[in-house]
């Protein structure tokens, strides 16, 4: 499950450095002054920060849900072992 996760973001990053490329392609392209070129490549450049910015954040919480169930699992499989070896001592200590 985990490398199905960073191959989709590897596949979301390039895909994002593509259309941030083809946009930057268009703009330059584009038959404008060069005044209406900055205003777009601005307005462009501010998209993409909100855009990445609200990315992140989502991403975080992923990546801090994840850790939580990890170590939830991690926590009960240490205390299921920990019980057995109690168990297992408690065994032999009444057999002596």
């Amino acid at each position: 499950m985990a490398s199905e996760n960073c191959n989709a973001g590897g596949v979301f990053v390039a895909f994002l450095a593509g259309g941030l490329i083809g946009a930057g392609l268009a703009l330059l392209y584009a038959p404008v002054s060069g005044q209406e070129a900055r205003v777009k490549i601005n307005e462009v450049v501010e998209d993409m920060k909100k855009r990445s910015g609200s990315w992140s954040t989502d991403m975080k919480k992923k990546v801090e849900s994840f850790m939580e169930e990890e170590k939830a699992i991690i926590k009960a499989a240490y205390d299921a072992g920990r019980d057995a070896m109690e168990k297992e001592k408690a065994k032999y200590a009444k057999t002596e």
